[in-house]
């Protein structure tokens, strides 16, 4: 998915790069409200491509309006889900959504709109509601333009850093929203974001998603140049971990180094957890590294990609501390297009290999292992569920997987992927229940403008 989303991205940019055009348009985001169509003003340089006129529709002095709209069709064939142990193990589906969008200038003020329709076909044993919710408001919100100071209320998607604790889930059919304040804040090279927001709870039916009245976020993310410093506050009345319940208050503090030199690149980011939940203390944390080479000027230009994930796990089911490690929002296909396992007590080792097959068609090959960081506890899936507990297992291995990926930009705006993966279970799975390798086909076709 990684791979795929960065086309559909990337590539509409890039063919509208002619250096004899005198307009290039923005890079296409997932968020879309941080897409800067304000240069297409000049009525001349709309003319370059079809989509220029509703992407800047004038409406007055220093009024306007941009329009445009995603079209994603998923399908997933599933067998052995969770190694066999899921209540339909051997699934396959389609995803379907649609999410247009309106985003209005007056002046220094703006609105942005952006509904949802979203369903599914041959969900078993019966669709949730991240599998479609019916038609809803995935994103509306107003803003004001201060200068150096942005302020905005409302419904709208996040995306902060590599999408480690906050993403908008993309990858899933219903994807992730908060309800509530967001302030940005330009201090010289930095861009600071203060959030006070709760997520909204998808539910199946027409105009009925709402704010969680059981989880809160709130924090502040400074963003620079090639370090990232922040602070997150988590709050969840209803949190289960394991056997136990309870209140859990979570704070998040958290570094980032990035960057590039010449075909270098690398992602560095550590982040330490403290809080309470339930009557015993939180200590928790997680530890990424990533490191990559693109050579361009080689045939097929290949680029590679390393990357090693520890993440904390609880040590003592009994002493009433919490050690495994929250995710809070994280992003929705975290190790890959199959991810059973989710960023909580893992280890795990990634490498890839991309390759440019043609200008517009990129493949990648990918292997990775999975190993428990502590045998005390258990492996749990992306939202934070349990999903395989510890028992009497004390082996770290939980498995190893492969995953090949294809993605052709069929013309700007349509982007149409392909992904086969396997996921082969380690120790660990097979002393703890059924043990059978997952194996998932992904088809996908997405038209954005």
């Amino acid at each position: 998915m990684a791979l795929s989303l960065f086309l559909a991205a990337a590539l509409p940019s890039v063919a509208h790069a002619n250096p004899t055009e005198a307009w290039q348009a923005p890079t296409l985001s997932i968020t879309r409200y941080d897409e800067d169509w304000s240069d297409l003003a000049d009525a001349e340089k709309r003319d370059h491509h079809w989509t220029g006129p509703f992407k800047y529709i004038p409406l007055g002095d220093d009024a306007w309006l941009s329009t445009g709209i995603e079209l994603r069709a998923r399908n997933e064939n599933l067998e052995n889900n969770l190694w066999g142990a899921a209540e339909a193990p051997d699934d396959s589906y389609l995803w379907l959504r649609a999410l247009p969008y309106a985003d209005l200038h007056l002046g220094r003020l703006r609105a942005f709109v952006q509904p949802i329709a979203s369903t599914s076909i041959g969900v078993a044993p019966a669709p949730g509601p991240v599998d479609g919710s019916g038609l809803d408001l995935l994103q509306g919100f107003a803003e004001a333009d201060l200068g150096p100071v942005t302020l905005r209320a409302g419904r709208q998607m996040l995306s902060l850093g590599t999408e480690r604790l906050i993403g908008t889930r993309y990858g899933p059919n219903v994807p992730l929203a908060f309800d509530g304040l967001r302030a940005e804040v330009k201090l010289g090279a930095a861009t600071v974001s203060l959030l006070a927001v709760k997520p909204v709870q998808a539910r199946k039916g027409d105009f009925n998603d709402r704010t969680s009245p059981d989880k809160a976020l709130w924090g502040a993310y400074a963003a620079m140049p090639n370090l990232d410093l922040y602070y997150l506050g988590y709050r969840n009345e209803a949190a289960h971990w394991g056997t136990r319940e309870g209140t859990e208050t979570r704070h998040s503090l958290g570094a980032r180094w990035h960057g590039k030199r010449d075909d270098w690149r690398w992602n560095v980011e550590g982040v330490y957890q403290f809080g309470r939940f339930a009557d015993g203390p939180i200590s928790a944390w997680t530890l990424g590294t990533e490191l990559g080479r693109a050579f361009p000027d080689a045939p097929l230009a290949p680029n590679l990609t390393m990357r090693v994930n520890v993440v904390s796990g609880d040590r003592n089911r009994n002493d009433g501390r919490l050690g495994t490690f929250n995710a809070l929002f994280p992003k929705g296909k975290y190790f890959g297009e199959l991810s059973p396992v989710g960023p909580y007590n893992i280890v795990n080792a990634y490498s890839s290999l991309g390759l440019q097959l043609a200008p517009d068609v990129s493949a990648s090959l990918a292997a990775m292992a999975y190993w428990r960081t502590s045998r005390e506890d258990g492996i749990y899936d992306i939202p934070g569920n349990l999903i395989r507990d510890a028992g009497d297992s004390r082996a770290r291995f939980v498995g190893k997987e492969v995953e090949a990926t294809l993605a052709w930009q069929a013309t700007p705006e349509l982007e149409l992927s392909a992904s086969l993966s396997a996921f082969a279970p380690g120790t660990f799975i097979k002393q703890t229940g059924t043990a059978s390798t997952i194996r998932m086909l992904g088809l996908e076709s997405n038209f954005r403008f």
